[in-house]
């Protein structure tokens, strides 16, 4: 059987192409780039596979494709799940299956085979993509089927003489180019924090200078100028100031609690800069609907619906609203904290010409201002009356 093996070159992927190869299969290894990886890295799962016996290997460096199809609305609608995570794992996922289902098609392999285990949220995104764009395919999931352990795996690459290090195998770290996810020992107990030493990007806050560095971004219809590249450089600059750790403890599509730790600079900042140039740009109504549908988004984002028509449709909305999200955001980095301290855009509705706030204006005079809180507070007024009235029977 002609197997497609989604392969990121760790212990579990590396053992599936190792047993599927010995056990007579003939295998592409796929790795799909999107973010992760130095190049000397991907040079070493290259060599890796091939070692292992794959029939083919490909790369694709799939970076811009996850800027563009998921990057760009997380960024437009502001999107954290539970308010604290910015997805750093959850979109990438789905783009990696899309890579796998299209080499999978090219090659014209009988099967797809991915490495999640029976516990966490990627099995959901992975099968559910690939359901999605490879209908005919088989699904192979041993890892999850069987029960693997990760001893088990590194034992079974001992034997076949392909040991593996599992120097972290405490640990499961997720790296893309949104953030990196952290799984593991202190993280399954809601008290505890990982050790300083785990954290794979940025340095402690307590370590970097205090009196941080300041950055200029732009922005044009609700995005960065500058895009993906804005994106790969302000995760280095936010790594050197310690931005973008945190713990974020929730929901798994499962219907049980899950917690990791992540570090997301890039995604801090942006989001952070992206919405306070909206709060100056945006009605308030436009603010307060499109909060309501980035939440939606991320979650069905999160729980692997991606591909349901509803996506394209808070798309929709939340383009028409971006329009007038331009400008520029000064920001302040130090010590793990994003501080905005300026805001411009030709598309301000701060009129200054109309007076300072708390001040007098020319928009209305204090009659119109009387009278508008006479009627502006009416509701409750009459609430309150008709209360005592039935209070006093």
């Amino acid at each position: 059987m002609h197997i497609a093996l989604a392969y990121s070159g760790g212990l579990d992927t590396s053992y599936l192409l190792c047993r599927f190869v010995r056990e007579g299969h003939e295998v592409s290894a796929i790795t799909a780039d999107t973010g992760g990886f130095a190049a000397d890295e991907l040079e070493e799962i290259a060599a890796r596979a091939r070692a292992l016996g794959a029939a083919h290997y490909r790369c694709v460096d799939a970076r811009q494709r996850v800027y563009d199809q998921h990057i760009t609305w997380l960024i437009r609608g502001n999107v954290r799940r539970n308010g604290v995570y910015p997805l750093c794992v959850g979109a990438e996922r789905v783009v990696q299956a899309q890579v796998i289902a299209e080499e999978a098609r090219a090659l014209g392999a009988e099967a797809i085979a991915h490495g999640s285990t029976g516990a966490g949220n990627d099995q959901v995104r992975f099968d559910v993509a690939i359901r999605t764009l490879a209908p005919g395919a088989r699904i192979l999931t041993p890892i999850r089927d069987e029960r693997i352990q990760r001893e088990s795996s590194a034992a079974y690459l001992d034997e076949a003489g392909f040991p593996m290090s599992t120097a972290r195998k405490d640990y499961s770290i997720n790296q893309g180019l949104w953030g990196v996810t952290i799984g593991g020992r202190e993280t399954h107990d809601p008290w505890l924090s990982i050790p300083d030493t785990v954290w794979p990007t940025t340095r402690a806050p307590s370590a970097c200078p205090a009196e941080g560095g300041e950055e200029i971004l732009d922005f044009a219809a609700g995005l960065p100028v500058g895009g993906l590249e804005t994106v790969i450089r302000l995760n280095g600059i936010g790594a050197a100031h310690g931005i973008g750790r945190a713990y974020h403890l929730g929901d798994t599509i499962l219907g049980i609690k899950g917690r990791i730790a992540f570090e997301a600079p890039a995604a801090e900042i942006l989001l952070t800069c992206h919405r306070e140039l909206e709060k100056l740009v945006l009605t308030r109504w436009q603010m307060y609907q499109k909060e309501q549908l980035g939440n939606f988004y991320g979650m069905l984002l999160h729980e692997g619906q991606y591909f349901d028509p509803v996506m394209r449709d808070v798309e929709a909305f939340l383009h028409s609203g971006q329009q007038v999200v331009t400008g520029q955001v000064r920001v302040r980095l130090a010590q793990g904290r994003v501080e905005v301290v300026g805001v411009r855009s030709p598309y301000t509705l701060m009129d200054l010409s109309a007076g300072r706030y708390g001040e007098d204006n020319a928009l209305w005079t204090g009659a119109d201002a009387r009278g508008f809180s006479a009627i502006h507070g009416l509701p409750g007024v009459l609430a309150a009356r008709a209360r005592r009235r039935a209070e006093s029977l």
